[in-house]
């Protein structure tokens, strides 16, 4: 067998089967695991796939740039993020992250909803410049670019001044074993550093990030107090989520 054809059935089995572990593919195809690993080194920096000890998971769509974030899934996200306003209660101090789905989530706050929001993103904060009732709260630091949120120890220093009801946080992964991660090291620990600084965290999920994997992790699954998802998603497909005790809801 050539290894393009390898490695295409690797990438069907992934698919089909949501991993795939090293040992398996050895004994199904006959070849060392040290060819196995190396086929999924070489797809794992195609962005193909997600390598992970043992093995390998699906890679997240939602690693590319913010611009190019805005196009995927772009119908889903409204609704995971009109339902996700619907969570927030008057009165409520709501940290929220930077990414597609939280710009979109802040559109559907009423004109009529008073409450605080503690952000690092200056679009979010923008977002929210003219709204007549919510107090912004800028979390300063280093502007990083790619997904246009601040980041380093000053926006740690002003996270850990916190005490929030909610927390917004975005991924580009959400994975029952592999937990939540995203594209970006510095981001991944502030996004951790601001749900330790929440009684909850909700998760808006549209599909390309579900049962994904990025390289870096902010967490396990239990760090998750509700899923927000699209309506389409298969409940069995949910179903290891919600044994973990995560509340899901269907936009």
């Amino acid at each position: 067998m050539l290894t393009s054809q390898r490695k295409q059935l690797i990438l069907t089995r992934l698919a089909e089967e949501g991993q795939v572990l090293s040992r398996n593919l050895s004994d199904a195809f006959g070849v060392s695991e040290d060819t196995i690993r190396r086929d999924l080194r070489e797809l794992a920096a195609e962005g193909l796939l997600q390598r992970v000890h043992g093995g390998a998971l699906p890679a997240s769509a939602a690693v590319v740039t913010f611009a190019e974030r805005q196009c995927l899934q772009s119908d889903a996200k409204r609704r995971i993020a009109q339902k996700g306003a619907q969570l927030v209660s008057p009165g409520q101090v709501v940290m929220i992250d930077g990414g597609t789905t939280t710009a979109e989530l802040i559109a559907f706050f009423p004109p009529d909803l008073k409450l605080t929001v503690v952000t690092h993103s200056p679009g979010i904060a923008v977002g929210l410049a003219q709204h007549p009732l919510i107090t912004v709260i800028m979390i300063g630091g280093q502007l990083y670019k790619h997904s246009i949120v601040n980041v380093g120890a000053a926006a740690f220093e002003g996270i850990a001044r916190v005490r929030a009801d909610l927390f917004f946080m975005g991924v580009t992964g959400v994975h029952v074993d592999a937990g939540l991660s995203t594209g970006d090291f510095e981001e991944s620990r502030i996004k951790r550093a601001m749900a330790d600084r929440a009684a909850e965290t909700i998760v808006l999920a549209s599909p390309e990030k579900l049962h994904t994997a990025s390289p870096w992790v902010i967490g396990d699954i239990s760090l998750v107090n509700t899923l927000v998802v699209d309506a389409q998603t298969d409940d069995r497909s949910l179903a290891p989520f919600a044994q973990r005790g995560i509340a899901i809801v269907k936009a």
